[in-house]
């Protein structure tokens, strides 16, 4: 296996003994990590990691047993979380204190008129292009010219599923259902949206919370897997903001960095499966094909995105679990929404229906497994684009999992998480902040941001040997060429004021 993921010719059977192959940085016990104790570890939410990987050991709630799981950490070992928040009691578990929890999210456009504009907050995002130090300036501009550029397409695909995205009624709805959960654990906690790209913004919920006087955040990024590109991009821009404000650098606070191995999230995710199966007429010769949201391979490559491996291993637990329901079709793994020239991880979405249509499989089971909400890239990618994909290749039938929104189970074990991570909340301490040391609890991904954000070195390129001919490396380097040309252009209409961007007002502050 090629370590930038799983060839689109591998398949797997939920029977057999061996799943999918792990990275050899997930199964080699001499690579325990650094943990740091510290104020701002979420012990109860912490994944052990060592700077190449993490290892997959999610910690439970007594306080003796995070004691000894963090001198000793078994690395390697999937593992299922299971709950230990405590029972319903007549008394609340805080007193005295006003509870928060911040959800985050991507968010959306909400009608047409938004489209352009929240692409160009999504490009403006250094953690979604990234430019040389020398041409960071460009940021805004680039912003700017691809958003108006890639506006049209975007807005005939939001068109297609009403007009705008769904992803800010389902995420409040489910700040509701997580609210109404908590209060009937005897948690009274006010539950807040903050999205990275469009309203209501992170900066927007944190005043919010500031008004509210909340004393104890807990802060859950919906991505049940941890990235640089997801995760990692929110909690940069909480950092940045609590660092600058005295009230946020005194509140209490944690992190919960990803939660895909809590088996709430886990059983829930099988429940959907199983019902889809169902409505299939021979539900065994179904095969399951799981797609996951997409990252650049040098993310996971190069600065240590721990994404790859946390999803695999979330596959592998839910495919264990319905094992035990009896259930053992095939099933295999690929990621969608590549974007640019650089190579994404593998196998891709497209190219893996293609080759399943090929080998004769005629009736495939779509699991999105890295959304929990209903957005553009499960309604029109999904539903759409790789339906008729399915459909030309061969597949006679297809069904779609949804995600999990609000449903229940998976409702009240985010509540649990929540629970589970009060008795951690810290304070961050000014020699922290002054440290530049990260929002991201210690010893979890701390080293992987240590690299990528804080020192904020390039990674290196995604193909370093040349070859001939057309191939990845060419057209990695043709692509690379291209961005060269389109910088020189914008640098160009930048520093002259004058130019076809200008010209067609894509660029009028620069006039």
């Amino acid at each position: 296996m090629r370590s930038g993921g799983i060839q689109s010719s591998t398949w797997y059977s939920a029977s057999s003994s061996s799943t999918f192959p792990h990275p050899p940085y997930l199964t080699s016990a001499s690579r325990h990590c650094r943990l740091s104790i510290s104020q701002r570890v979420s012990r109860i939410s912490l994944l052990s990691s060592c700077s190449s990987g993490l290892s997959k050991t999610q910690l439970s709630v007594s306080t003796q047993r995070n004691e000894q799981n963090l001198l000793s950490v078994g690395v390697g070992a999937e593992a299922l979380v299971t709950s230990n928040a405590p029972g319903v009691s007549n008394e609340p578990l805080v007193a005295e204190e006003k509870i928060g929890v911040l959800l985050l999210n991507l968010g959306g456009p909400e009608n047409l008129e938004d489209v352009q504009p929240f692409l160009f907050n999504l490009f403006a995002d250094p953690d979604i292009i990234r430019l040389p130090r020398l041409f960071q300036f460009l940021q805004k501009p680039l912003a700017q010219f691809i958003s108006v550029l890639r506006a049209p397409k975007s807005k005939e695909g939001y068109a297609s599923i009403g007009g705008g995205s769904p992803l800010r009624q389902i995420t409040d709805a489910q700040a509701e259902e997580l609210r109404k959960s908590l209060w009937a654990k005897n948690v009274p906690a006010k539950v807040y949206v903050g999205m990275r790209y469009w309203h209501p913004f992170t900066e927007e919920a944190i005043e919010q919370i500031k008004k509210d006087g909340i004393t104890k955040l807990v802060v859950l990024p919906l991505y049940p897997q941890f990235s640089i590109s997801t995760s990692g991009s929110s909690l940069r821009l909480l950092e940045s903001i609590f660092r600058d404000d005295e009230y946020l650098v005194n509140m209490q606070h944690t992190v919960i960095p990803s939660w895909y191995q809590r088996e709430g999230y886990i059983k829930a995710m099988a429940n959907l499966i199983e019902k889809e199966l169902q409505k299939f007429d021979h539900p065994e010769n179904v095969a399951i094909f799981f797609s996951a949201h997409g990252v650049p391979l040098a993310y996971v490559e190069e600065a240590g995105d721990p994404y790859k491996a946390e999803m695999e291993e979330c596959v592998d637990l839910i495919m264990q679990e319905l094992e035990k329901r009896k259930i053992t079709n095939a099933y295999t793994l690929a990621y969608q929404s590549r974007v640019g020239p650089v190579e994404w991880l593998k196998p891709y979405t497209d190219e893996t229906i293609i080759d399943l249509g090929g080998k004769g499989v005629k009736s495939l089971l779509a699991v999105p497994i890295s959304f929990v909400s209903e957005h553009i890239e499960t309604l029109e990618e999904i539903d759409v684009e790789y339906k008729e994909l399915a459909l030309e290749s061969g597949i006679e039938n297809w069904g779609r999992v949804p995600a999990l929104g609000c449903e229940p189970m998976f409702i009240s074990d985010l509540a649990d998480a929540v629970i589970e991570s009060l008795p951690y909340v810290g304070a961050m301490a000014v020699s922290n902040l002054e440290a530049r040391q990260s929002l991201v609890p210690l010893g979890s991904v701390e080293e992987l941001l240590a690299t990528y954000d804080s020192q904020r070195r390039e990674l290196p390129p995604p193909v370093t040997v040349w070859e001939w001919g057309w191939t990845k490396s060419a057209e990695t380097w043709n692509g690379r060429a291209a961005m060269l040309a389109v910088l020189m252009l914008l640098l160009l209409e930048v520093t002259t004021g004058e130019g076809f961007l200008h010209q067609w007002g894509i660029l009028p502050l620069f006039r």
